[in-house]
């Protein structure tokens, strides 16, 4: 029989074959990272040098975390919910390092990130060898872990359904549309019925969250939530949900965005006279919310809430884009108007007047929660999740104590 030209490249009808594909890329690319190592030092910075930057670079930034989004949210959770017995036992152990390895290799890979960049610009010859080297053995020990152990039970466990279940979720992650079998439309179902929402889930496997590791001060705890936050390039890990009440009892919610914390409170601006500005003076009750669905951790800060000085609020506004002071000027929030027209008049009007530093309007400025409890969730399997609330005492000191899912 005559060989192929070329190694077939499997189908994500394969989808383990996939996962195994994407390690042989990382592995070459793994290869032209220590190849570079060797070349610097001898030749320089080369056009060749920096071709093979720029080709790991790519790798490393996009392919690679698609790789381990297929196993954290998808390989991973459908090999818990299906297996039993020693292999439940085993996935208890090597889920927690399997995660715990991406989160180094993430770190490793920071680390190479920036020196990777000067070279790939023709900037710089240094590449740190301890780095390349920690990054190479901490993916092949890994992939090891994952082709010795996951991938077989996963080939032993998975029904054809959770095959294609895998392939179609690996080829959505990528932008790519599945084709599907047309559904006769007498048995078609809403997407909103109740047993489609019912079965809508998703398992949380990142992390857990310990009395040990809880920092004794919350807000030092959210500092290091919200550093983490940053870190893993959450999408806007600022916005938080503030819920109010108003006078006759009746609860509103929307998002806003955190503009300060510290032992003092959490802070954001906003209108005085808006719906939520009213409310805030009859009630000063209200609650934050933050959820950081990346990390699968929300946090709950309940308080009660006070302006910001007046200095303060001077302060912020004026290092605000001049578009967004206008803004506030021009805009009686939460007030009705006849129209986008009339909105945008009032702005035109505001402009042709303010200048370059428009004065605060009185009607506008900081609000600041001062926390009384704050929660801290970590999302954990099964909805067996892990909280940790914080609550002030009369003294103004915090006691801890761990609460049931």
């Amino acid at each position: 029989m005559t060989a192929p030209l070329f190694a077939s490249v499997p189908g994500f009808d394969q989808p383990i074959a996939v996962l195994k594909h994407c390690h042989d890329k990382i592995r070459k690319q793994l290869t032209t990272l220590q190849n570079l190592l060797a070349h610097l030092p001898e030749q320089g910075n080369t056009a060749e040098a920096q071709q093979a930057a720029k080709a790991v670079l790519q790798y490393f930034n996009k392919a690679a975390h698609l790789h381990h989004d297929d196993e954290e949210q998808d390989l991973m959770p459908m090999l818990q919910a299906t297996a039993t017995g020693e292999d439940a036992i085993l996935l208890g152990t090597l889920v927690p390092e399997i995660l715990a390895d991406h989160q180094r290799m993430d770190q490793a890979w920071s680390a190479l990130r920036p020196q990777l960049d000067a070279i790939a610009d023709g900037a710089s010859t240094e590449l740190s060898a301890g780095n390349v080297n920690a990054y190479v053995d901490a993916y092949h020990a890994h992939m090891g872990k994952e082709e010795g152990q996951l991938a077989p039970m996963a080939k032993r466990l998975f029904s054809p359904q959770q095959m294609a279940q895998l392939g179609t979720a690996m080829q959505r992650r990528r932008g790519i549309a599945p084709e599907e079998a047309p559904v006769p439309a007498a048995t078609t179902a809403p997407v909103h019925d109740a047993a489609t929402l019912a079965a809508m889930r998703i398992d949380y496997v990142q992390s857990l969250l310990t009395e040990e590791q809880v920092l004794r001060d919350p807000v030092a705890q959210f500092e290091k939530w919200f550093d983490e936050a940053l870190k893993a390039q959450v999408s806007e890990p600022n916005a938080m949900s503030l819920s109010t009440v108003s006078a006759d009892g009746k609860p509103s919610s929307r998002i806003v965005l955190i503009k300060q914390f510290d032992e003092r409170g959490f802070t954001w601006y906003t209108n005085y006279h808006s719906d939520k500005g009213q409310q805030l003076q009859d009630n000063p009750n209200a609650a934050l919310l933050f959820f950081w669905r990346e990390l699968e951790r929300q946090v709950r800060i309940e308080g009660t809430v006070v302006k910001t000085s007046a200095a303060e609020s001077d302060e912020y506004f004026n290092v605000r884009p001049l578009l967004s002071r206008l803004s506030a000027i021009a805009s009686q929030q939460s007030a009705p108007i006849a129209s986008r027209a009339e909105l945008e008049a009032n702005y035109e009007a505001v402009a042709a007047v303010a200048g370059e530093t428009p004065a605060r309007p009185e009607h506008w400025g900081g609000y600041r929660l001062q926390p009384e409890r704050i929660e801290f969730w970590q999302g954990r399997r099964s909805r067996f999740h892990d909280r940790i609330v914080f609550t002030r005492g009369a003294d103004g000191a915090w006691s801890m104590e761990r609460l049931q899912p």
